[in-house]
């Protein structure tokens, strides 16, 4: 029984190493800041998330320890990175960082200009 949390544990580390590896490639190969946020804050913390499971599952099963610290990681990982995330490409479209010309559409723009307009 005990091997079998310890393949689920291996699993999900393996996981979020893979994602953690998908979201440096995203971070080094796209072409604004605005991908390159999306890379980083959406796989970045589902894969460090399966990391932190994986290894509150390992210690919890085979060990038989309880640690509510990697469960707090888990929820704060959780709620503030895609959060930040959020924020840093909020203020970037604000102060003017220009977007990637080929496949982006500012439907925002198209917004900011009718508010724009009735005042």
């Amino acid at each position: 029984m005990i091997e079998t949390f310890k393949i689920i544990a291996l699993i999900f580390i393996l996981l979020g190493t893979f994602l953690s590896l998908v979201s440096t490639f995203g971070i080094i190969r796209f072409p604004d800041v605005y991908t390159r946020n999306h890379a980083a804050s959406k796989s970045t913390t589902l894969g460090i998330m399966s990391i932190l499971l994986g290894t509150f599952l390992y210690f919890y099963y085979v060990h038989g320890h309880f640690d509510s610290r990697v469960l707090l990681g888990i929820f704060f990982i959780f709620t503030t990175s895609p959060v930040a995330g959020h924020l840093i490409s909020r203020s970037a479209y604000h102060s003017g960082v220009k977007m990637w010309d080929k496949s982006v559409e500012d439907d925002l723009k198209n917004a900011k200009d009718k508010v724009y307009l009735k005042k």
